[in-house]
């Protein structure tokens, strides 16, 4: 082609040159946004969502809330859109995000340590049931949620909410979502440290402020002095978790970039002892260089795990040192291994001042409004008034006298709520699933309620410790390669041909003891139909070969791909 006057005839060609764009650090200089998410958040930060939401979607409904708006910035104040009703699995991930949306939302109530007062949820109860369709579920968050929510209601639900000193706010979005926390904080016998102070500074200072607002994506806390190692810590983006330093005394041994979903990775010690006083500090400086130094270019590279992998641990703690606290963290030991099985805190069991906590089990955290008034009522009969949740979807009542215990324990068992529970309603989780969850591809809780059921019924002789972790979809929420046996929901086909709803099998992982991801053995999936049969199956085939004293995770690392077929 000729050239013209405004273009000279082109030189020899060069060959072009690709250049890197960058991860979106914006320590490193990349502040221009490279996908949806940053766009919307760099155009108005999320926590500004609320006065548009109480000024202008209240009133006007649904359908005048902006895109951006619905199925981004309200994530900050907890509010999720749930999944139209009537919509398979199979389309989860075909449809478009305005399809898959119900009129209605999810909404997180925010529990930081787990901590609650018996108004406090008698309060969340009369929501449930007033606007909330009666729907709550006990996370493995520490957290409680409610469906049907409409958007009308928001206004109310938040005023009657903060009245009792709850909320809503960043309890979603990528944000520092809500801290995990030893549920037995300040009463437990053997604790070496109480978290508690670091948790309500950090919330004090951080949450809700426009610091840490915007986020590569959400940032995921957890503080815990107890020796059972009760909140997941290995999980974490980061986690404090108790120790005793020879020289210094009692403080906490600092991790970071734990995560699970589809890339999981356990959390890097960094060989650092923090005294409780320092705690919000450094929590700030690591939430901060996640802010600064986090990948924001691809969504699927934007959790801290990614950038502490690259890393290491030593340039991590390193860049924590110059560039953030400007001092050296002390050195110190690492925590030492949990003497039990079960971290939960089910059960009767005596607090350091006498009195006593009693930790019971609903069936994978699925409860309802009138539930919850009534456990308020019972717990508020028999103890100080004080309740904690749990990170596996359990309940914890403090401060009852021993000569009220076994009322309390009758009142529970009463509503269905076991505090000596199967190994089976102990050890089972399940999340929200395709009931409500955009993202999921099968339904999780009635078929975890339907298992427990089962499984009593079958081998009511079963008495080892064991996780049954049950997931709708690829993400993990309810920790599926950390179980004994997680099950990560997909569509297969059945015998017949025909597509069912179905789990890929996970066996073998594990939290404390020996921290690590289940095995997964080629081609093993089972349908949901088919599960109850697989696990009293796999069960059996574990109590016939099992040593003495071995845990099914062990057993598992061990045993033949027949043997767990």
């Amino acid at each position: 082609m000729a050239a013209t006057p405004d273009q000279p005839t082109p030189a020899t060609p060069r060959r072009k040159v690709s250049r890197h764009r960058g991860e979106g650090q914006w320590a490193v200089g990349h502040f221009t946004p490279l996908n949806g998410n940053e766009q919307f958040k760099k155009d108005d930060d999320g926590l500004n969502v609320r006065a548009r939401i109480e000024n202008i979607y209240s009133k006007a409904g649904f359908d005048s809330i902006d895109p951006n708006d619905l199925r981004g910035r309200m994530r900050w104040w907890g509010l999720y859109t749930q999944r139209k009703p009537g919509i398979d699995g199979g389309k989860t991930a075909i449809l478009e995000p305005e399809e898959l949306d119900d009129k209605y939302f999810m909404l997180r109530v925010r529990i930081d340590g787990g901590r609650l007062t018996t108004d406090q949820l008698r309060v969340i109860g009369e929501i449930s049931h007033e606007f909330g369709r009666d729907t709550a579920d006990l996370t493995d968050r520490q957290n409680i949620q409610l469906h049907w929510i409409r958007i009308e209601d928001v206004p109310e639900i938040w005023r009657r909410l903060e009245a009792v000193g709850l909320s809503t706010t960043e309890a979603c979005g990528d944000t520092p979502r809500v801290i995990l926390g030893s549920p037995v904080a300040g009463v437990a016998e053997n604790e070496i440290i109480d978290g508690t102070p670091a948790i309500d500074e950090i919330n004090a200072r951080f949450i809700g402020t426009k610091e840490f607002s915007n986020l590569p994506r959400k940032f995921k806390t957890a503080i815990s002095g107890s020796p059972l190692l009760d909140v997941a810590h290995e999980i974490n983006d980061i986690a404090f978790v108790g120790v005793e330093h020879p020289e210094h005394g009692p403080g906490f041994d600092l991790w970071v970039g734990g995560g699970l979903s589809t890339n999981p990775k356990i959390g890097q010690r960094l060989g650092a002892w923090v005294p409780l006083d320092e705690v919000p500090d450094v929590w700030a400086g690591v939430i901060g260089i996640f802010r600064d130094y986090g990948y924001r270019r691809l969504r699927t590279r934007a959790r801290l795990k990614f950038l502490v992998a690259d890393w290491g641990a030593e340039k991590f703690r390193q860049i924590l040192q110059d560039e953030y606290l400007k001092r050296e963290l002390t050195d110190g030991p690492a925590p030492e291994q949990p003497l039990q099985a079960w971290r939960d805190h089910v059960g009767v069991h005596r607090q350091k001042d006498g009195r006593f906590y009693v930790g019971f089990a609903p069936r994978v955290g699925r409860v309802n409004g009138p539930k919850l008034v009534e456990i308020a009522e019972v717990a508020a009969a028999h103890g100080s008034g004080r309740l904690r949740t749990t990170v596996e979807q359990k309940m914890i009542v403090l401060d009852v006298a021993e000569d009220q215990v076994d009322s309390l324990v009758a009142g529970l068992e009463a509503l269905d709520l076991r505090v000596k529970p199967s190994p089976f309603r102990r050890g089972t989780m399940a999340c929200t699933g395709i009931e409500y969850c955009k993202l999921a591809i099968v339904e999780t809780k009635q078929r975890g309620a339907t298992l427990i059921d089962e499984l009593e019924r079958r081998i009511p002789e079963f008495d080892q410790p064991i996780t049954i972790n049950i997931n709708g979809c690829p993400n993990a929420c309810a920790r599926i390669q950390t179980a004994d046996i997680g099950l990560k929901g997909q569509l297969m086909l059945d015998k017949d041909g025909e597509q069912v709803e179905g789990f890929q099998v996970h066996l073998g992982g594990a939290l404390g003891l020996e921290a690590g991801f289940g095995r997964k053995v080629r081609g093993l999936k089972v349908t949901s139909d088919e599960l109850p049969d697989y696990v009293e199956r796999v069960l059996g085939r574990f109590q016939e070969e099992r040593k003495d004293g071995e845990r099914f995770a062990a057993w598992a690392a061990r045993a033949s791909e027949e043997a767990l077929s």
